[in-house]
């Protein structure tokens, strides 16, 4: 008999086309993983990513500079009406154009990292240049002010310049002493010179403060790399994460198509695979009850009796994997209509009561009475009630006793309670029997195994009504199945709607 699958279920469990994609994630996942335990917090690491930052703060406060050289340029006319203020504010004005150019000219290119040393160059030879023309304005001589007051003038506008470097060049290391070792060379070979004791003591304070400002630039400095290291840190983390969950979600859909196409397959065997064992049941059927004559030989009456038996516990079996196929397939619908779960227990009840009463096993119902009906599929009802009936029977030791209780929720939906005084189930194996195929000690122990599907067609089933399943046990006790529906699956009784009396037996009734 040939089998026509269709495209859509016939889908390759293990797709090899993306073992390349695989490779290359495992790959990134090592490089990455790498990365983050030798660390690359060195100062080295960041060299480019800090050049970079200060160029955006060069052009960012390039109008800071021309606006202070300004005012200073005034503030000296002012004092001493003498124009060289003026040559050195032009001079130190085209120093800070040069500077500027080479940030807008480094911007344009994208420096690589091979060129961040030629360029750190640069601007240190750029901010050697504006240290020259500082060291020019420190020697400026203010004869018609007095040296105290050219003294407090050049002190204020070089400690400002010198608080102002530090704050716009601490992302470029060293560029405070490539800008201010000029200006302190310059003073104290005017102080050697002239022999100016203002000048000693505006060289000494200058000094310390290019020490303590140097300092505190370079720790900025070391607090900035820290910065970007915390973030490429984060950055490569994220990376991984997003490469963890993108292997993640390539095995999840993996995993769902090959679950799937088992479904599909399964589902799909229905009728192919209980064509052949309705022959078989039926022909031993026959065979077994001699109605085409009778079999001379007894021991061939006994084999078709075995084989009858036999496939009806294969058509079982069989009816198990193709019901969890169906519902995991999505194929399985709901037939739903208005039945009492009361009628349903007492029926199933039945079913099993010649089996248990050959067992010498008592089946006492407890129910309430008055309970509305519930709108569910009653075959998978009835299902899910003969199944776990069958196992407490199963289960049930000869002369034990089975208890049925039908009730209301606390919730106001209605439940079904199956228990036995069986040998119970240990608590670590619940989860076990509560898996498809899953079978706890006992149930391998026993002569009568079954497919451990059962549970999981109740779950299922129940899982279909919007309803839960709860399995309790204890060991040497018993165990009780209870299954329950929610209150949106109670059918509750209106009271009848009395017509409105006509105008005639109104005033007949007043009358």
């Amino acid at each position: 008999m040939s089998i026509a699958v269709s495209t859509s279920t016939d889908k390759i469990i293990v797709d090899k086309s993306r073992s390349h994609r695989n490779k290359a994630v495992s790959k990134t996942v090592r490089a990455t993983r790498q990365r983050l335990q030798t660390g690359s917090s060195a100062p080295s690491g960041f060299d480019r990513e800090m050049l970079l930052l200060y160029i955006d703060s060069v052009l960012h406060g390039a109008i800071a500079l021309p606006v202070l050289i300004a005012l200073i340029a005034a503030v000296g006319i002012y004092l001493s009406s003498e124009p060289g203020i003026l040559a050195w504010a032009l001079m130190m004005l085209s120093a800070h154009a040069v500077t500027i150019f080479l940030a807008r000219k480094a911007k344009r290119e994208d420096i690589v990292v091979e060129k961040v040393a030629v360029w750190r160059r640069r601007f240190l030879a750029g901010q050697t240049l504006m240290g020259l023309c500082w060291a020019i304005f420190s020697l400026q001589d203010c004869a018609s002010c007095g040296p105290v007051a050219s003294g407090l003038f050049q002190g204020t506008v070089l400690f400002i310049a010198l608080a102002a470097t530090a704050m716009g060049t601490f992302l470029l290391r060293n560029a405070l002493f490539y800008t201010f070792v000029p200006v302190i060379v310059a003073l104290a070979f005017s102080s050697l010179t002239a022999g100016d004791p203002i000048h000693f003591g505006l060289t000494g304070i200058l000094s310390l403060s290019l020490v303590f400002l140097a300092f505190m630039t370079d720790r900025m400095n070391r607090a900035n790399v820290h910065i970007l290291s915390v973030q490429s840190e984060k950055d490569d983390l994220i990376a991984e994460l997003e490469v963890a969950k993108s292997m993640s979600d390539e095995a999840r859909r993996r995993a769902e198509e090959a679950n799937l196409a088992k479904s599909r397959f399964l589902a799909s065997m229905s009728h192919e695979l209980r064509t052949p064992l309705n022959a078989i049941l039926g022909f031993s059927e026959v065979m077994s009850s001699e109605v085409l004559g009778p079999l001379n030989n007894p021991t061939y009456k006994e084999y078709t009796v075995d084989i009858h038996r036999s496939g009806e516990h294969l058509l079982n079996l069989i009816n198990e994997i193709l019901d969890l196929s169906r519902i995991e397939a999505g194929k399985y619908e709901l037939n739903e209509e208005a039945v009492h779960l009361v009628d349903i227990a007492e029926d199933c009840i039945g079913m099993v009561q010649l089996r248990a009463r050959g067992k010498n096993i008592a089946i006492t119902p407890q129910v309430e009475q008055g309970m509305p009906a519930v709108w569910v599929d009653e075959k998978a009802l009835r299902q899910v009630t003969l199944n776990l009936l069958s196992n407490a029977v199963k289960f049930t030791p000869s002369g034990g006793e089975i208890s049925v209780k039908v009730g209301w929720t606390a919730g106001g939906g209605q439940y079904l309670s199956i228990r036995d005084n069986g040998p119970g189930i240990p608590e670590e194996e619940i989860p076990i029997v509560l898996s498809a195929f899953g079978q706890g000690s006992i149930a391998i122990k026993s002569a009568e195994q079954g497919t451990g599907l059962g549970l999981p067609i109740v779950q299922a089933i129940l899982a279909k009504h919007n309803g839960e399943f709860i399995l309790r046990s204890k060991l040497r006790e018993g165990t009780e199945a209870i299954a329950i529906l929610p209150p949106r699956r109670v059918l509750q009784s209106l009271p009848p709607v009395e017509d409105a009396p006509s105008p005639a037996r109104r005033r007949k009734s007043f009358a």
